[in-house]
């Protein structure tokens, strides 16, 4: 063959190559030849999609959470049903057959009942709920979806989150509910409260999250809610705040409402806060935190103005406490914490939480703007003081 002749053949066989890889293109991109886009789905399926997971979250979690009722004793010249105060023949005739007869018999002496929600965390009958669920109780009664009533008793107890620990004893094996993520959520997001507001068991409730981060709630000191629209009712207390994945990512624990009624805002605590505090309340009955001693107030904008604070960021330092961590370290009034142990600060109620969170005798170091300058100040982080019982900051100086 000569070299003509060859690069001839060659040339034959590229053609036919091309003329090949065309036809495979047409057929694939001919209607007959290529595939169907996929159709979208109908809203119809979508909603029907929706409401099954709904349905399912709600089956699922159900029987894993409880109702919470409480007695407490008090002395009174009058009834707690008397005329002009709570005298509505559905909540009487409701306290009595669960509570029995508010009057035990002592002279001017009766039972003021108290109601909530919880949801079991463990095989062993604990069971998460608020703290101002059982605040003062001098029993609880747990009642389980079956309708089975066991008597409860308080383990552990947290005022600044507003969160408690309820155990009974099970005589038989318990739903438990799973715990999210709520680091996580995205504004927007589907959210669903289960508990038993006024009373009547097993209510659901759907709504989105709203908001993440709320604080200056007035409900407790550590303030870091989830904000639904879900209905959150009286009674709902306690009880838990899940996603479509039928995970607790809150417990419910507040509502604002202009009106006073129930209609309005709720708010959730949220779970990843919880996980930090349930072991402490299991193990010990209360939650031991880190401490500085320092008084602090909000950065605002004039402030961090005058101060030179360039990411408009941190915790102005009010005050210190002779002898305590921060006044040993050199902090002084009006020094910007700016970071704490590498992590930016955001406002005073972050650094409250970061310095919580901190386990006692940590060494950590505070980044801190004085006099538009940036030092680094270390210091030894201690056990907070017990204070006991529920006690919010004056908001011009929360301390830490």
């Amino acid at each position: 063959m000569t070299p003509r002749t060859a690069r001839t053949a060659l040339v034959a066989m590229a053609l036919v190559v091309v003329f090949t890889a065309g036809l495979a293109v047409q057929a694939l991109w001919s209607p007959g030849g290529r595939a169907a886009p996929a159709a979208p789905p109908s809203p119809q399926g979508t909603a029907d999609a929706l409401q099954t997971a709904f349905v399912g979250v709600a089956q699922r979690v159900r029987p894993a959470v409880v109702n919470i009722g409480t007695i407490q004793v008090a002395r009174s010249r009058r009834s707690p049903f008397a005329p002009g105060q709570t005298d509505d023949p559905f909540f009487k005739d409701f306290f009595d057959q669960f509570f029995g007869n508010q009057n035990p018999g002592s002279p001017g002496e009766f039972r003021q009942p108290g109601l909530g929600s919880g949801v079991i965390i463990d095989k062993r009958g604990y069971v998460l709920t608020n703290f101002h669920v059982v605040k003062g109780a001098d029993s609880v009664t747990v009642r389980l979806n079956d309708k089975h009533e066991f008597r409860g008793r308080i383990v552990g107890s947290d005022p600044k989150t507003d969160l408690a620990i309820v155990k009974f004893e099970p005589d038989h094996e318990l739903a438990l509910a799973t715990l999210g993520n709520s680091d996580v959520l995205r504004v927007g997001e589907w959210a669903i409260a289960i508990g038993n507001p006024f009373g009547l068991d097993q209510t659901v409730t759907v709504g989105v999250i709203s908001a993440t981060g709320r604080s200056d709630v007035g409900v407790a000191t550590y303030e870091n809610f989830i904000q639904t629209d879900a209905s959150i009712n009286p009674g709902n207390s306690g009880g838990p705040l899940l996603n479509l994945k039928g995970e607790v990512i809150g417990i419910n624990t507040a509502i604002f409402s202009q009106s006073g009624g129930s209609v309005g805002i709720g708010f959730a605590i949220p779970i990843n806060m919880v996980k930090r505090v349930v072991d402490q309340l299991v193990d010990k009955g209360k939650v031991v935190r880190g401490w500085l001693g320092v008084s602090l107030q909000p950065l605002s904008p004039e402030l961090a103005d005058s101060l030179g604070v360039p990411g408009k960021q941190g915790a102005v330092v009010a005050s210190t406490m002779p002898g305590g961590p921060a006044a040993a370290a050199g902090l002084q009034q009006n020094d910007v914490i700016l970071a704490f142990d590498k992590i930016p600060v955001e406002d005073y109620h972050h650094f409250q939480r970061l310095t919580a969170e901190t386990r006692a005798g940590s060494k950590v170091v505070l980044q801190v703007l004085r006099k538009k300058k940036t030092i680094d100040l270390p210091v030894t982080v201690a056990e907070a003081p017990d204070e006991g019982g529920l006690r919010r900051p004056a908001a011009p100086s929360p301390k830490s």
